[in-house]
């Protein structure tokens, strides 16, 4: 069965890994006292020895110049002395001229971006054991500016960093074997290095370390312990723990759940520009979580986000869009904030995609791009993709039909626990549609739907135990999980407990309730339900006897083509039962039963068609002729009453 409604995400976000940033090499000058306390004279001698040569002198000048100590920036005359001494061998001078040249011109540093020139410097100080040097030299491998992308020679000068406790490099260690980049995945590794760094306070660090027990990456999971770690980085002010900490008070996790110091949190991230956090402040005024629930509010700071490139930022302003929350409704925008956060591999966006197509939503309907769209949130392990295309496949819109496929698909978002994915499996099996047919197979499916409250997944186990169709047959089993469904306004489901009521199969029998339940599903327009609703108040079955109920309920079905209601309808017209009589509509209604397949109308229109002249069967023949469903019934005849 295919969702109309749209994937709502008004997800929490959580920041991705990353690579820590190049760091500036540290400001070593040899002298006994800071350079900015060095007084005027001590500094004419240093440059006197600069002149004469003197690397340390030189690299000195370089740091004056470069930091303002005495006097205007000069960045350029930062670069003339650090090179200077840089060619005479001097570590530090040539981890800064590396440096220099990595950021360039643009960023204030005295010399052209040149990342090859950056390289040539920085391997001459990593190779001397400058532990700055050896982490930015990692990063040029990793990004393959100045030099070939090489994560394994970044892993490499990461190390050796590392090992000297740097600890950016050992972050970014961390972050290597964790995502096994230049090196086997290896979580314990990865929390290693992530401790070693954050016992030292770095605050990324933190962050990761306690991420790692919340996610139970190379630790067994422990919210107690990922909220001692977040906190550590939340009091140096980092952006992600803040925005994560705070999400967990929203829920409770590892912390009593407290609204309050959840949006106090998240705010003060936001704050910071974190578009995760003004995401979730989104999502919290959006549902009314610490905050008087106000979309208005929720889509500013969904806004927010989305202009900075937050895909589920720019996802759920695209829903709000969609729905007219806090926004005036408008199809095309939220097109437009969907394609945004797709294109960044979002696959709820994706999916939502796939539906606007597939459903023509401000779009031109087109079932092409919609399995376009659902196969790249599909070949992102995203169920609710893998289960549209297996609808597509399964129906033959944009695709060449075919239930293999279909059934494929079915399976893998099955397997991720897709109740709508588990009931179409289940029905593949027991239909025998792109897999052997399988009643044992169809119920385990079913089962696993029906479990996580499915309304489809528990009508069909229900008819399993009806039939005795891969379990052993009850009908009472199968009345408990009709019922289940029923509850969920499951038509179909109602109108089966309905009818297991007024047979007392699984259930005493009880007319009363066969008609609750009748009523519940005629009045969702569950043709055959409203036909049975016509025959109880026809007959009187539990409630007052009424023609004129009885005619309405019949007329409703008979419009939808319910054969046993058309049938029913001429009945009452032969009889003229809360209607006038008039054989020749009740004629016309027994040719539309008949051709509906309802054997009992080929006797009753034999019976009444003998009492009919050649004139009045050809009227009913025409008016059986031209009807179509969704029409209204034929109510006037020229040739009844006899003119």
């Amino acid at each position: 069965m295919m969702k109309t409604g749209l994937l709502s995400a008004l997800a929490f976000s959580f920041a991705a890994g990353a690579i820590a940033w190049p760091a500036h090499a540290a400001l070593d000058t040899g002298l006994a006292v800071p350079v900015e306390q060095v007084s005027a004279t001590a500094l004419a001698e240093i440059k006197a020895l600069a002149m004469q040569g003197n690397a340390q002198a030189r690299y000195v000048l370089g740091t004056v110049h470069e930091n303002g100590l005495r006097g205007p920036k000069n960045a350029v005359e930062a670069v003339y002395w650090y090179r200077k001494a840089a060619e005479q061998g001097h570590i530090e001078a040539q981890a800064q001229l590396g440096w220099m040249y990595g950021k360039g011109q643009s960023q204030g540093q005295g010399v052209p971006q040149n990342q090859s020139k950056a390289e040539e410097w920085l391997r001459k100080a990593a190779e001397q054991g400058h532990a700055t040097a050896q982490h930015n030299l990692a990063l040029l491998h990793i990004y393959g500016q100045g030099t070939v992308k090489n994560d394994v020679e970044a892993l490499a000068w990461f190390r050796k960093a590392a090992e000297q406790g740097n600890v950016q490099s050992q972050f970014n260690l961390g972050t290597m074997y964790a995502s096994g980049q230049g090196t086997a995945q290896d979580f314990g590794a990865a929390l290693d290095w992530y401790r070693k760094a954050a016992d030292m306070g770095y605050a990324p660090a933190q962050y990761r370390l306690g991420s790692s027990y919340k996610q139970a990456q190379g630790v067994p999971q422990d919210f107690g312990e990922a909220v001692k770690w977040f906190r550590k980085a939340v009091e140096q002010g980092d952006g992600n723990a803040l925005n994560t900490l705070g999400v967990m008070y929203l829920r409770g996790q590892g912390v009593a759940q407290d609204y309050s110091e959840a949006l106090n949190l998240l705010r003060k991230a936001a704050a910071q520009g974190h578009t995760d956090a003004q995401n979730n402040l989104g999502t919290a005024y959006a549902k009314g979580q610490g905050v008087a629930q106000s979309y208005s509010e929720a889509v500013a700071w969904y806004r927010k986000a989305a202009e900075q490139g937050n895909a589920l930022g720019q996802l759920n302003l695209g829903l709000s869009y969609t729905n007219g929350w806090g926004v005036a409704q408008s199809r095309s925008e939220a097109l437009d904030w969907y394609r945004k956060s797709a294109g960044q591999g979002n696959t709820d966006a994706q999916s939502n995609l796939g539906l606007v197509y597939a459903q023509g939503e401000g779009v031109p309907q087109d079932a092409s791009e919609a399995v376009r769209w659902y196969r790249k949130a599909a070949g992102q392990e995203h169920a609710p993709g893998q289960y549209y295309l297996g609808v597509m496949y399964a129906s033959g819109q944009g695709v060449v039909q075919d239930p293999g496929e279909a059934a494929k698909w079915y399976r893998k978002a099955a397997e991720q626990g897709h109740a709508d994915a588990q009931n179409n499996l289940g029905t593949a099996y027991a239909k025998g549609q792109g897999v052997p047919l399988s009643y044992s197979e169809a119920v385990n499916w079913y089962r696993k739907a029906a479990e996580q409250g499915n309304a489809f997944g528990q009508l069909n186990l229900g008819f399993r135990y009806a039939l005795g169709q891969g379990v052993a047959q009850s009908h009472s089993e199968g009345a408990n999980w009709y019922r289940k469904a029923a509850e969920q306004e499951n038509a179909e489901a109602q109108t089966q407990l309905a009818s297991m009521y007024a047979n007392a199969q699984g259930v005493p029998q009880n007319y009363s309730q066969a008609v609750h339940w009748y009523r519940k599903a005629a009045e969702q327009g569950k043709a055959d339900a409203q036909n049975n609703l016509g025959l109880m108040y026809a007959s009187g079955q539990c409630v007052a006897q009424s023609y004129s109920e009885a005619l309405r309920w019949f007329r409703r079905a008979a419009v939808q083509g319910e054969a046993g209601a058309q049938n029913n309808l001429g009945w009452m017209y032969v009889n003229g039962m809360g209607i006038a009589r008039n054989p020749v509509i009740a004629c016309a209604l027994y040719n539309l039963a008949a051709a509906g397949g309802f054997a009992k109308a080929r006797i009753n229109r034999a019976n009444v068609t003998r009492t009919l002249s050649p004139m009045q069967l050809a009227e009913a023949q025409a008016l059986s002729d031209d009807w179509k469903v969704g029409q209204p019934l034929p109510a006037r005849t020229t040739t009844w009453p006899v003119p």
